[in-house]
């Protein structure tokens, strides 16, 4: 049986979660490999129940085994309130397993994320403030606190020392904010500690024992390829890769173990936060979209900005994961136009470029250049096969296909987990 990774391939938001939720149902173990609480993945089930999952990977609903793998940051209390949530609604998390290695977000990192971006004013980057960003700059500046570390008191109680020593001071001194408490800050994770406790375990070990006996194992990013750290468009990023290559990183495996590994994209595009963004709407168009496709964040509330399908991106991210399929989200929200934008290339001054530039200021500067199709006025909710689509519907899916360069193998045209047409099989 496959690893199969599943990447968003635009600015996030492009349906990860249903598609993860899909597949979950068929698989043995579903692995989240980055990223924090900083991101939803929404799922809506057959009996219309609809689940807002942050740090726990979407596989929860259906998977036997969930894992929050070693490059994910935790914020213990985000976790508690979250487990509280699917408890209360009668879903078993028995099976959920967090690394030992998985970083924790401290209420330092939370504190400085809000008071940094308030710091920069107009040239902030778009943070939650839920301490992502700082807790991996920890992490990479190898003073981070790891889920392991609530196993043992003294070290627990070291780290806690160490690190308030320093951030209370930038705390104090730099933002005039209050200083955080060693003891309560020490005695509340010390709590989450005896609560995680029968959770924390090797989990690379954990899923690579599943591969070697064939068992099914579904990988889930948090963000997308453009907010990838290395490979997104850099500073207005999230903290952690992403990408295909996080997988392997993030989780704890090889990566000859990955499969397959599935691009999802919306049939138009969106983003939030602030950064450069070529396709981005500011007339009705723009409400259109936000309004028909629900583009609220999960986590945030936040509008999100809205743009047509931008095929320069989604090559992009054909060519950083090395995908084998495309799963396109949405296509029943571009019903009732009367014509299609598809942009498919940018000009950059003056120049016609096909690949994504390679400065940001060359991606500043990109203005799209669009191709129209004929839109369409039927309903697709109901579209149970490719064929039930309209004919100009299915054109614009050919179309898409052709450009991004690899083979559309699903198309959801509603929320639901049934509101999905497999053109190929994706196991």
């Amino acid at each position: 049986m496959p690893a199969i990774v599943i990447i968003g391939a635009q600015w996030g938001d492009e349906g990860k979660g249903k598609v993860t939720d899909a597949l979950g149902g068929r698989s043995d173990m579903v692995v989240r490999y980055q990223g924090g609480n900083n991101a939803g993945h929404t799922v809506v089930t057959p009996a219309g129940e609809k689940f807002a999952l942050r740090l726990i990977p979407s596989g929860i609903l259906t998977a036997r085994t969930t894992v929050i793998g070693n490059g994910v940051v935790v914020d213990p209390a985000a976790l508690a309130e979250e487990l509280g949530e699917l408890d209360a609604r009668g879903i078993d998390t028995s099976g959920l397993v967090i690394s030992a290695n998985a970083h924790l977000v401290m209420p330092h990192h939370r504190a400085l994320d809000k008071v940094t971006e308030r710091f920069l004013g107009k040239a902030k980057i778009g943070t939650t403030g839920r301490g992502i960003g700082p807790a991996y700059g920890d992490k990479i500046a190898r003073i981070g606190i790891r889920m392991q570390d609530l196993l043992d008191e003294k070290i627990l109680r070291e780290k806690i020392e160490a690190a308030l020593q320093e951030k209370n001071q930038v705390l104090v001194k730099l933002y005039n904010r209050k200083a955080l408490s060693i003891d309560e800050t020490f005695t509340e994770y010390l709590r989450f500690g005896d609560a995680l406790r029968h959770r924390i375990i090797d989990t690379g070990l954990l899923i690579n024992r599943a591969l070697d006996v064939g068992q099914l194992v579904v990988f889930e990013g948090s963000q997308a390829t453009m907010l990838d750290v290395d490979h997104g468009t850099y500073p207005f990023v999230t903290s952690s890769n992403a990408t295909a290559g996080g997988a392997s990183v993030g989780a704890g495996i090889g990566p000859k173990r990955l499969d397959r590994i599935i691009g999802i994209v919306k049939a138009y595009t969106t983003r939030v936060g602030s950064g450069p963004f070529p396709t981005e709407l500011f007339d009705a168009s723009a409400d259109y979209l936000r309004k028909t496709g629900g583009e609220y964040g999960v986590v945030t509330g936040r509008e999100r900005r809205c743009g047509w399908f931008d095929s320069v991106v989604a090559r992009y991210a054909n060519r950083v994961n090395g995908l084998t399929d495309f799963v396109l989200t949405k296509l029943d929200v571009l019903t009732s136009l009367d014509r299609v934008p598809i942009c498919v290339a940018y000009d950059v001054d003056g120049e016609r470029c096909e690949e994504m530039p390679m400065t940001q200021t060359e991606f500043h500067h990109a203005q799209p250049i669009y191709e129209y199709l004929d839109g369409w006025w039927e309903n697709l909710s109901t579209a149970r096969t490719f064929a039930d689509l309209p004919v100009n519907a299915r054109a614009y899916v050919e179309r898409l296909e052709e450009l991004v360069g690899v083979q559309i193998s699903a198309v959801g045209v509603g929320p639901g987990r049934e509101q999905t047409l497999v053109r190929h099989e994706l196991i």
